[in-house]
């Protein structure tokens, strides 16, 4: 039984690292947009209002 409940640490380690590094790779494309180097990609929303 010792070698079913660590089979199941170790998964749970591995979906974990695999989750938190899905996260980081999510943050930095959405922060990406937020760049200089795409305009087009960045939130108009408040400069529509203000243009009003």
């Amino acid at each position: 039984m010792a070698f079913f409940n660590q089979a199941i640490n170790i998964l749970q380690t591995l979906v974990v690292a695999i989750g938190a590094g899905l996260a980081v790779w999510g943050v930095i494309n959405l922060l990406e947009g937020y760049g200089n180097d795409n305009p087009g990609a960045k939130s108009q929303g408040i400069k529509q209002l203000m243009a009003k």
